[in-house]
């Protein structure tokens, strides 16, 4: 919603001038948002990478749709572009809440 609220703001054509609940009904963008995107197999296992790779998911099928309209549903090529992407994202995710871990037991262990 806001790649949609942006492009409409910002629109250099007609197409990217869309209002953004157009964007949320065009084409396959529910049955994406809803049955494929929510694949427990291919999508991230972690809280926080859950709200990253949606939020990606979401953008780059905005970006895909305004930038090419020959390609109107970009949502079917952005799951499929960050499920590559899942493991990559699980894992700074896990490495960033190590390092917020260890500098805890450093400030408990000082103290």
């Amino acid at each position: 919603i806001v790649m949609a609220l942006l492009f409409n703001w910002w629109g250099a054509n007609k197409y990217m001038e869309l209002p953004f609940y157009n964007h949320l009904i065009m084409g396959g963008f529910a049955f994406g948002a809803v049955f494929m995107a929510t694949d427990p197999v291919t999508a991230t296992q972690t809280k926080k990478g859950m709200y990253i790779y949606g939020f990606l998911i979401g953008a780059i099928a905005i970006l895909i749709r305004v930038f090419n309209p020959a390609y109107p549903e970009g949502v079917l090529l952005s799951i499929l572009l960050m499920n590559v992407f899942a493991p990559l994202i699980d894992h700074y995710v896990i490495e960033s809440n190590i390092k917020k871990r260890l500098k805890r037991i450093k400030v408990l262990v000082s103290n």
